[in-house]
């Protein structure tokens, strides 16, 4: 699940109440010998310093957190075992990485200045579900795993183009439905979870009718264009000059949507194979 309630409207709202030396966007670069209290700190005592933001120092942070969520992925790869029925046997950890993930992204709502330590945390616990998840995929349905990989990468690359030649254009009115679509998709899947509880199912949910490709078709773009949100986050951000730190924060709010992406990917794809 992508994270809408992470956007940099929230923040600034934060930044505009808590701090006294911000610009007119809110996020402006602490001046020297002075001291910039972040969204949700508790104030000043909670500085953020270092330099200033840039698109290529979020590069770097974002490729750092590929390569731990990669890693932490090959282990719940191998950790997750299949009977002699096919049966896919799910590690405990893997269950507890997707509440853990949940988690990371809830306390970055109210201590975005805590990135550099909860991102890494978050790309850890939800690599290893990833990879559990993955494996299940794979055990059912052979190479789409890499098809899924494959989709999602030229899904990211395409939206980079778009992004970068100005085809696609963050304007207020498509933040706003971009960020209400993905709220109503986290509502649908709470409301899906809520009824499985309960022991009843949106049965087109996993269904590879019409429907159900069209659904994961839908849901899969709205995750795409979330991406063009973090691009003009990330963008905003070294034009803006904010601090150094919001790297990671950027950086962890582009993984969440890469992860996102990829397992819509596995159930499109999983749901077309049928």
């Amino acid at each position: 699940m992508s994270n809408p309630m992470l956007n940099d409207d929230r923040l600034k709202a934060a930044a505009a109440a808590s701090d006294t030396h911000a610009g007119q966007a809110g996020w402006a670069a602490p001046q020297p010998g002075t001291q910039w209290n972040p969204p949700g700190s508790d104030g000043p005592v909670s500085t953020w310093h270092g330099g200033v933001m840039t698109v290529a120092g979020t590069a770097q942070i974002t490729a750092i957190l590929l390569g731990l969520l990669v890693i932490a992925a090959a282990f719940g790869w191998s950790s997750t075992t299949v009977d002699a029925s096919n049966n896919v046997n799910f590690p405990a950890l893997a269950i507890a990485g997707i509440f853990v993930g949940l988690g990371c992204v809830f306390g970055l709502m109210f201590r975005p200045q805590w990135a550099k330590f909860i991102a890494p945390v978050y790309a850890i616990a939800q690599g290893f579900a990833v990879g559990a998840i993955s494996k299940a995929y794979e055990t059912w349905q052979d190479g789409i795993v890499l098809q899924a990989i494959g989709a999602t990468l030229g899904v990211f690359i395409v939206m980079l183009f778009l992004y970068r030649t100005n085809v696609i254009k963050v304007t207020e009115r498509y933040r706003r439905i971009v960020v209400g679509a993905t709220f109503g998709v986290m509502i649908f899947y709470g409301v899906s979870l809520l009824m499985s509880l309960f022991g009843a199912n949106i049965s087109f949910i996993d269904s590879p009718s019409l429907l159900g490709i069209g659904l994961s078709v839908l849901i899969a773009a709205i995750a795409a264009a979330n991406l063009a949100l973090d691009f003009d986050f990330i963008e905003r951000g070294a034009q803006q000059q904010m601090p150094k730190n919001v790297e990671w924060f950027a950086a962890f709010g582009l993984l969440v949507t890469i992860v996102w992406l990829y397992l819509e990917m596995l159930r499109l794809i999983s749901k077309i194979n049928r």
